[in-house]
């Protein structure tokens, strides 16, 4: 059966993939609008009842879901699926299809409602509320833990993607005052999103048309040309600045500019491969999903579920829709929109990632992703995936592509190779190739600055516990030094080095954390009486908790402690240590609550099991 699948068009899964992303959108997500959560645009959002001008900022829909968007969607759906590349298009194909649909989009509405209900507060305090006060403070430790390691990461990313790059970092910086000025106008002047929406367009486009030619004169580009240490120490700083400002006044518009640089890429790379309707070269199923592969060491199964995280569920998108978003939504039922739309539109991206480069010739793929000390032994074992293009990719571009490992070079290298099979683009491989790599530097960007902020309203919290005046969240002082604590956390991170390895963990990790989410809110739904529509959060919530422990146990006892990586095994185990006592907490809540037989009246009018502080 799969060989009848090799060769396949690629307009086929673009095809096939938008018709079910619509589908679903229509009839399930509407479903767990309706009767699962029961949204209700008479409720009053935490945006509308708390506004403060500062971090509760009922926001127009449009703009919070080009928020929402650019915040969740960062190296996950981009890196992800072309590293599980190495197993077929197939499996990555139906996971990102299945996943979305039934599980991320699920998870991410479902949290985002239970934020909602709970005046934005983080997925930690919803856990002490609606479970414990001791597995909500696990669930905080866990969270934070958690989320230090993946802003460190995506860091690492942005910085491998940027540095030495001139072009890329001018782009990325660009979009910072003209965020502030969109800002600016759609705060003091009246129905003007559509105004500010098309100035910072233009302005953006502009900026990557004539950023290309400034980059040629020598003294410009070396303003720009930042080493390493320089962007590791800049990209923290800008972390806490995006914590500390009003978050109308950087970080939600320049999340929306950078939306309109997303999706207006994603078009285009849609549009090229409709234009030209490229083969996807990469088997259906290839020898490496038994594990041993050069790109990912595990079986594809259980680690495709780690491997694509955000492209089909993410627990990063629990922190932005425990964080920011709930803070800005005006009216309950755009929930559906803001949360169940956005992780649809993210499968679609983490597809196109996919097949971008699955259309590389597979031998091409492997020489990329392969480390270069390991490449001669790899090409000795298997000598059918000798490379094809690559040497032509590499004289075109301008650089060596041998063994530039980690995902993001094979997926501008796809993507350039789709672009420059338009008729007249041939001589523009190299313009494509870095447009690319700014595309996905902008991407993990807009999660770092989105995550910081939500990592600071988590310590905010937990500080509070101990010392109260930490729970005003318009308190200055409480403000900078929680945001100067937790961004020296993770820069630290980045600034020493000392986190390069972590991707393995941060996919174990990212998957528990979508499991808790899941999990604890799964409670939430139990409580208020939901019944048997509960089971839609229930059974994708268990499913992954039970396949990431899985991954984890192999990725611990096959693959960290044979190498040694001690340190790495460790973490691993902490953090599915932490989550195990959540979950045990939740299980043992649900027991209890199916076994009530008292009820009560809310504030919101509905027919509880019991009433919790909000």
């Amino acid at each position: 059966m799969f060989e009848s699948l090799n060769g396949i068009n690629a307009l086929t899964l673009i095809f096939a993939a938008l018709l079910i992303l619509a589908i679903s959108y229509r009839m399930y997500g509407i479903f767990i609008a309706n009767k699962v959560l029961r949204l209700n645009d008479k409720n009053k959002t935490p945006a509308v009842e708390f506004a403060d001008g500062q971090d509760y900022v009922e926001t127009n829909k449009n703009v919070l879901f080009g928020h929402h968007f650019a915040a969740i969607a960062a190296a996950g759906p981009l890196v992800g699926p072309v590293l599980a590349a190495q197993f077929g298009y197939l499996p990555g194909a139906l996971w990102i299809l299945i996943g979305c649909v039934l599980a991320g989009g699920v998870h991410d509405m479902v949290v985002l409602f239970a934020s909602v209900r709970h005046k934005g507060q983080s997925l930690a305090t919803i856990a002490s509320k609606e479970i414990g006060a001791f597995t909500g403070t696990i669930a905080g430790f866990a969270i934070l833990f958690i989320l230090i390691l993946t802003l460190a990461g995506l860091s690492l990313a942005c910085i491998n993607a940027m540095h030495e790059a001139a072009w890329s970092l001018f782009t990325v910086i660009i979009t910072m005052p003209i965020a502030i000025i969109m800002g600016l106008i759609m705060r003091y002047r009246k129905n003007s999103v559509t105004f500010a929406s098309i100035l910072g367009g233009v302005l953006l486009i502009a900026g990557i048309i004539f950023g290309h030619d400034l980059m040629q004169i020598e003294s410009v580009h070396n303003l720009f040309s930042w080493d390493l240490k320089t962007i590791s120490v800049a990209i923290p700083i800008y972390g806490f600045f995006a914590s500390v400002l009003p978050v109308w006044l950087l970080l939600v518009p320049r999340d929306y500019l950078s939306t309109y640089l997303k999706i207006g890429t994603i078009v285009m790379l849609t549009i090229g491969i409709v234009f030209i309707a490229p083969t996807v070269q990469m088997p259906a199923i290839t020898e490496f999903i038994h594990g041993g592969g050069p790109v990912i060491g595990g079986p594809v199964l259980p680690f495709i579920f780690i491997v694509i995280a955000c492209g089909a569920i993410s627990g990063f998108h629990a922190v932005i829709a425990t964080g920011t978003t709930p803070k800005m939504i005006a009216k309950e039922r755009e929930i559906l929109f803001v949360g169940y739309g956005a992780m649809l539109v993210e499968g679609f991206v983490a597809l196109m990632a996919l097949i971008a480069a699955c259309t590389l010739m597979p031998g091409d793929y492997f020489a990329i992703n392969t480390p270069t000390d390991a490449y001669g032994t790899f090409i000795a074992n298997n000598p059918s995936l000798h490379t094809v293009d690559l040497d032509y990719f590499s004289e075109k571009i301008g650089i060596d592509l041998h063994g530039r490992t980690g995902g993001a070079v094979s997926l501008a290298v796809g993507m350039a190779h789709i672009f420059n099979k338009i008729p007249h683009m041939d001589e523009l491989m190299a313009y494509w190739y870095n447009f690319a790599i700014m595309f996905e530097a902008v991407f993990i960007l807009t999660a770092i600055d989105a995550g910081t902020r939500v990592g600071r309203f988590f310590l905010q919290e937990m500080l509070g516990s101990v010392i109260p005046k930490f729970n005003d969240k318009n308190w200055m002082p409480g403000i900078i030094v929680s945001s100067i604590i937790f961004t020296f956390s993770w820069g630290y991170l980045v600034y020493t080095g000392n986190v390069s390895s972590i991707w393995p963990l941060f996919g174990i990790s990212n998957q528990l954390l979508a499991a808790c989410g899941l999990i604890v809110c799964t409670t939430m739904l139990i409580r208020l009486n939901r019944g048997k529509y509960a089971l839609c959060a229930a059974i994708p919530g268990v499913l992954m908790a039970i396949i990431t422990f899985w991954a984890g146990y192999i990725q611990v006892m096959d693959i960290y402690i044979p190498k040694k990586q001690y340190t790495l095994a460790i973490l691993a185990c902490i953090a599915m240590l932490l989550m195990l006592f959540v979950f045990i907490g939740a299980f043992k809540k649900w027991y209890a609550l199916l076994k009530m037989n008292t009820s009560a009246t809310d504030s919101y009018g509905e027919i509880v099991k019991e009433i919790v502080e909000r």
